[in-house]
């Protein structure tokens, strides 16, 4: 497997779905696009552009923006007037032959530099070479006030790892397509069976899908370094949120360190008033804005009402926010804690997740639901005259013109009252109940019971 170095940690080749993507936008687009791959910081967004264009094209131009010299910058500020001058002073500089329609740039980081993500236009209307950009906090502010976003870009966004691609990191290309044909017949899939990839899963968790954080424990197995690295990774997120959230940054650092704790709580719904006491919601509209811009945090939002078009019913000011990786979410929760003395890798590994199960397992789905596509959304209500009548649903998702109620539960749960109110409230109008959990496929009482592990089926 092909190796290369970063931050003094081996770094090796890891197979990423979105890989794909590029190759179906360069077949469809055939010049008429750039695209753009947008993501957090350390998501593999760089190396998945470069490996692209080392295989899929005869020459290609990295250009990294976060290190561009002032006479790179000066060629996009002065040449773009005349194509011919552009082009020819960049095949000098990188010393790359610029082959038409089989050459490809690379705008690495291109937040950094706004001016040539606006050039993308006059680019991509030239129509002599494709153009690929990746960036991060790419929609904030004050990377796009000043510059008329092209019309010319498409977008993708890069996530974490998910399971499966966890998986191929460790060699193992078969257990999902296993578990895929579980899933659609609905066959349980055996005890030893369930209990390895349950193992496996638990793995997942406590790693995340970070690509620096998966090949250091695909290398070596060892969670000390791996917890480093991630440590490091937060680091880089503090850094950002210092740099660029320059006008509230307090507030979405305040917001960032508390979500361990929110997320730890049996009702996961994020108190304002945990930031102080006179913490509203609208002082702080921007710091959850940013956290969602940057891919730091996955929002899910309270859908009043359960039915297709979740979005128009949604009340914003009742969310939960899960953190994009769960690995990094260990992380943050225990970042006080050497790595001897953290409970939660031992509780985990030992099938003794007694630590903050909720939290854990939440945030795992939540994280393998946004790779699948689905925005988040949960159902909550409140009856602070019958506590009967409350409820609350984990996550709620669309299949065709039905709401699918989903609820996550540990392996020891004895009822489901929650979802049981809200199939009789909604009766006729959801589709397929799922509870998610740590034991085997099974269905009872209409509800399709799934191990975690299939929550990237739903």
């Amino acid at each position: 497997m092909n190796k290369n170095f970063a931050d003094g940690f081996i770094i090796m080749k890891l197979k990423r779905k979105a890989y794909s993507s590029l190759v179906k936008w360069k077949e469809e687009s055939n010049g008429s696009t750039a695209l753009l791959i947008d993501g957090a910081r350390r998501v593999g967004k760089s190396y998945l552009a470069e490996e692209f264009a080392k295989n899929e094209y005869e020459t290609y131009v990295l250009i990294n923006f976060s290190k561009a010299s002032k006479d790179l910058k000066d060629i996009f500020e002065n040449d773009l007037m005349d194509l011919d001058i552009f082009f020819n002073k960049l095949s000098l500089m990188f010393g790359v032959k610029l082959i038409e329609r089989k050459t490809l740039f690379v705008f690495d980081e291109v937040q950094r530099f706004p001016r040539a993500r606006e050039a993308i236009k006059f680019l991509v209307e030239d129509g002599r070479y494709d153009y690929l950009e990746t960036g991060s906090l790419i929609s904030l502010k004050q990377n796009v006030s000043d510059i008329v976003v092209p019309s010319e870009e498409e977008h993708i966004y890069l996530h974490p790892l998910d399971f499966e691609e966890f998986l191929w990191a460790l060699g193992d290309d078969s257990t999902v397509p296993l578990l895929k044909d579980c899933f659609m017949r609905r066959q349980p899939l055996g005890a030893s069976v369930h209990r390895k990839i349950l193992n496996d899963f638990r793995q997942y968790m406590l790693v995340g899908g970070m690509p620096q954080v998966v090949s250091e424990y695909a290398r070596t197995k060892d969670f000390a370094r791996i917890d480093r690295i991630k440590k490091t990774i937060l680091q880089l997120y503090r850094q950002d949120i210092t740099k660029y959230a320059t006008r509230y940054k307090s507030k979405v650092l305040a917001v960032f360190d508390e979500i361990p704790s929110q997320l730890s709580k049996k009702e996961k719904k994020f108190s304002i008033s945990s930031l102080g006491k006179n913490a509203k919601n609208r002082t702080y509209e921007d710091a959850f804005m940013w956290l969602t811009e940057g891919m730091i945090i996955n929002n899910c939002f309270n859908a009043t009402d359960p039915t297709v078009g979740l979005n128009m019913y949604l009340d914003s000011a009742s969310q939960k926010c899960y953190m994009l990786d769960t690995g990094l979410l260990v992380t943050l929760a225990f970042k006080d804690n050497d790595y001897m003395n953290n409970e939660l890798y031992k509780a985990v590994l030992l099938d003794k997740i007694n630590v903050n199960e909720g939290m854990l397992m939440e945030n795992v789905v939540a994280q393998m639901l946004r790779a699948s596509g689905h925005n988040l959304y949960f159902y909550s209500r409140h009856d602070n005259e019958n506590r009967e009548n409350n409820l609350e649903i984990d996550f709620l998702i669309s299949n065709g013109n039905k709401i699918c109620p989903v609820e996550v539960k540990s392996s020891a749960y004895t009822t489901h009252s929650s979802l049981d109110k809200f199939m009789r409230k909604f009766q006729g109008r959801y589709g397929q109940p799922y509870i998610l959990y740590g034991k085997d496929i099974s269905v009872k009482d209409g509800i399709l019971h799934l191990p975690l592990y299939m929550a990237m089926f739903l």
